[in-house]
């Protein structure tokens, strides 16, 4: 059987509409969002994301008052900033190897990043742990 057209639009689903987040204050990127940065705007538009998961994370850009934050604007917060001195780890069949270096980039806990080995000058890669340590393997 052949629907009329019509008739399928009131088929069609229908996107779940819910609060949204709007920032209550202009916030940098960079700054860790609190629950006093974000407001409620009830039945407003189609919710993506909940305050939850937004509160502890980073602005990757300026959020303005009053505009909508999505999961898209912000990110984990960093551990390490450009130019930072950070310990280098080597840990691999009971041999440990530290070091320091310097980060070539800003990078939250899990993300790879380029460091340069100050003892050798050397230009690596390694993961960001949660303490900040970088771990570099082979």
């Amino acid at each position: 059987m052949k629907w009329p057209a019509f008739i399928l639009v009131f088929l069609a689903p229908l996107p779940a509409w819910a609060d949204m987040i709007v920032a209550a204050r202009k916030i940098r990127a960079q700054e860790i969002l609190t629950a006093e940065d974000l407001l409620l705007k009830p039945d407003s538009g189609p919710g993506d994301v909940s305050l939850q998961d937004l509160i502890g994370k980073e602005a990757l850009i300026a959020l303005y008052p009053g505009r909508p934050v999505s999961d898209a604007d912000v990110g984990p917060p960093a551990l390490v900033d450009r130019n930072q001195i950070v310990p280098l780890v080597y840990a691999r069949d009971g041999l440990l190897i530290v070091t320091e270096g310097r980060a070539l980039v800003r990078a939250g806990a899990g993300e790879y990043v380029r460091v340069m080995n100050l003892a050798s000058r050397a230009t690596i890669t390694g993961r960001v742990t949660s303490d900040g340590q970088i771990l570099v393997s082979q």
